[in-house]
């Protein structure tokens, strides 16, 4: 049970004083000192009070060391999104932190893949992926870099490596948005959102090359999602075409198709 050192550290990590808890408790400064230090055991009236206090859940105060937790799930905690609270499953990300305990981006490169479908969960794992820094990013989110393959998502090019932030709750999940989604029968995928998860279950996923067909995904299937945030490449971007030459070239393609079908059915 984690509740005696989780009270301490929420306390210290809010910059508050045995006092002022204490006062905002209605209890002594002694009786608060006995919880911290595991002399005292809690009522279960005491445990709904620091509950409320923190806006923390009671089973989360009990079977989570938050000590061990990221900065960007003990942000998500503060910000009042508890599992606990919302009643889904509780995931712990497995994730890495430079000398001065600040998360670091993981980089999941191309060969990478097929381990990190394995290895995902596995702390000794995440250990051994390359890490590395980007200073515009706000560092109360965790972030980790995908190298992305084929041609699915063009303009976004093949090999490109793809920036996503963690989605905690994926019942925010917004429709028509890019996601990095991890499954272990699919591996890593980078679609374009449909969120159908409070009705059907399930996300249907879409690429930007329409050459493509759309796609449906289990949510009990889904491991992790991380949500785009930018992506670096090696390629230029292909010249912008003005919109008359665009409609030339549709008309072109037309007229390219209609004698093949005439072909075809000849």
């Amino acid at each position: 049970m984690h509740f005696s050192k989780n009270i301490k550290f929420l306390r210290k990590r809010k910059g508050r004083t045995q006092d002022d808890v204490a006062f905002s408790l209605n209890m002594k400064r002694s009786t608060l000192s006995g919880y911290e230090n595991l002399i005292a055991k809690p009522s279960v009236e005491i445990l709904l009070a620091f509950s409320d206090y923190y806006q923390i859940s009671i089973d989360t105060l009990l079977k989570v060391n938050l000590q061990e937790l990221p900065e960007s799930q003990l942000s998500q905690l503060e910000k009042g999104y508890d599992v606990y609270i919302k009643g889904s499953k509780l995931r712990v990300l497995a994730t890495t932190v430079d000398s001065m305990n600040e998360e670091n981006i993981e980089l999941v490169s191309e060969k990478a893949r097929a381990g990190y479908t394995a290895g995902f969960a596995d702390p000794e794992y995440i250990r051994i992926l390359p890490t590395f820094k980007l200073p515009f990013l706000p560092p109360e989110r965790k972030y980790r870099t995908f190298q992305i393959s084929g041609d699915s998502m063009l303009p976004i090019p093949d090999k490109s490596y793809v920036t996503t932030e963690y989605v905690e709750n994926w019942q925010y999940i917004k429709s028509g948005m890019p996601y990095i989604v991890l499954t272990m029968d699919d591996g890593i995928v980078f679609k374009i959102a449909e969120n159908k998860i409070e009705k059907e279950g399930k996300l249907t996923l879409h690429s930007l090359n329409t050459l493509y067909e759309a796609f449906d995904i289990s949510i009990k299937d889904v491991k992790e999602i991380w949500k785009f945030v930018n992506y670096i490449s090696s390629e230029m971007p292909p010249q912008n075409v003005e919109k008359d030459d665009l409609v030339e070239e549709v008309r072109a393609l037309r007229k390219e198709v209609m004698a093949i079908q005439t072909k075809l059915n000849f």
